[in-house]
């Protein structure tokens, strides 16, 4: 009778440890993928959608190519996680587990803000089309980017999208006529990679005539008048608004009792186990605290790393061996600042007592860097 690995969500993480749990196990083995949606969604292209660089369907690869690759994948749902029974209920299927890897991402909830809906989300895809929809026959006036709470998905992202943002209205020839903002909850742009990196991006963005509000909370948005107003009493009209909503985690682990204080899952920051025996959690969802007490980034390159430092635990567990593999909290991220080029932070995000990150300028090899590494990832995966 074989024995099932279940793996919650296809995003990097789920991708990288069900590819590497099936090239490393017998059949005795399934590796069962389990999502909401047909299809993987390469997310760090999204703002290349919003530039007009890439369409959608480059992007995008359906889960059913999995099969070829010996892994089983089920659209649907998920219902219910049960860590008592080690079963999971997805769809009208119920599924029996020997190990759980819950990679379910972050919610992305526009409902948190009055007035904030999807048409307005830079993470959704459907906000990023209808404002590049928009950005076709813009021709003036106020543009915001705002990011409405902390933690989000690729702290690098808003500060590419004002850099896109100001590239495409210089194309344009209508730059002296857009008054582009970012306004930010936090304290500064990429505040967890440390005040260096954070003091550089800030003035990145400032240089180019870009104003940046920290610490400044969204309150709601009116898109009948076009105003956002902030709890300190600010409040601003618009022609363009681009939002981060809060992020949240998925409303069936809540129900299984899985979250912790942070609202998201406690794991252990090395090995990424839960406190139930054979359940992990890595990515987004994970509540993983540094030294200096911020967060570690939502971004999927730490997705990517854990997932293979689970899949080899486990394979090592299954094989009666004790298992080596440790996530070191090192990572990387590439700042696309629209002009063909792209900087590079890297570094240690578990140094002490604050995160160990440097970043090589803007450069047109980092851009192609980039390039490169999303073609890699399509044909590596899928």
């Amino acid at each position: 009778m074989s024995k099932n690995i279940v793996i919650l969500g296809g995003g990097m993480g789920g991708i990288v440890a069900a590819h590497e749990l099936r090239r490393k196990l017998s059949d005795e083995f399934k590796v069962i993928l389990i999502d909401k949606r047909d299809s993987h969604f390469y997310s760090p292209s999204l703002l290349w959608v919003l530039a007009g660089e890439r369409k959608p369907e480059q992007i995008v690869r359906k889960f059913d190519r999995l099969a070829g690759k010996g892994i089983e994948f089920y659209q649907a749902s998920v219902n219910k996680i049960d860590v008592e029974t080690k079963t999971v209920t997805a769809g009208e299927r119920l599924f029996h587990y020997e190990y759980l890897i819950i990679a379910m991402g972050a919610d992305i909830n526009c409902s948190a803000i009055p007035g904030v809906s999807a048409d307005n989300c830079l993470y959704k895809l459907e906000g990023v089309l209808n404002i590049r929809e928009k950005l076709n026959t813009f021709s003036g006036g106020r543009v915001f980017v705002v990011i409405a709470g902390t933690p989000y998905k690729c702290p690098a992202a808003p500060v590419e999208a004002v850099l896109l943002l100001d590239t495409i209205f210089k194309k344009k020839k209508i730059r002296d006529k857009v008054e582009l903002k970012l306004f930010t909850a936090e304290e500064g742009p990429m505040s967890v990679a440390g005040p260096n990196i954070s003091g550089e991006v800030k003035k990145m963005v400032e240089s180019l005539g870009i104003e940046y509000t920290p610490s400044i909370k969204l309150e709601s948005v009116s898109q009948q008048n076009k105003e956002i107003s902030f709890a300190n009493g600010q409040k601003y009209n618009y022609d363009l608004l681009l939002v981060i909503p809060p992020h949240q985690a998925p409303a069936v682990v809540k129900d299984a009792g899985l979250l912790g204080e942070s609202g998201w899952i406690p794991v252990n920051a090395k090995t990424l186990e839960t406190k139930h025996p054979g359940v992990f959690a890595i990515g987004d969802i994970t509540g993983i605290k540094l030294a200096n007490g911020k967060a570690l980034p939502k971004a999927g390159v730490f997705a990517h790393f854990q997932a293979e430092v689970v899949a080899k635990n486990i394979v090592s567990q299954i094989k009666g061996e004790k298992p080596q593999k440790e996530f070191t909290g090192g990572g990387a991220c590439f700042l696309d600042t629209g002009r063909g080029s792209a900087g590079v932070a890297f570094g240690d995000f578990y140094a002490t007592p604050d995160p160990k990150v440097a970043m090589i300028p803007p450069l047109k090899i980092g851009y192609w860097g980039k390039v490169l590494f999303e073609k890699w990832w399509l044909w590596k995966w899928f």
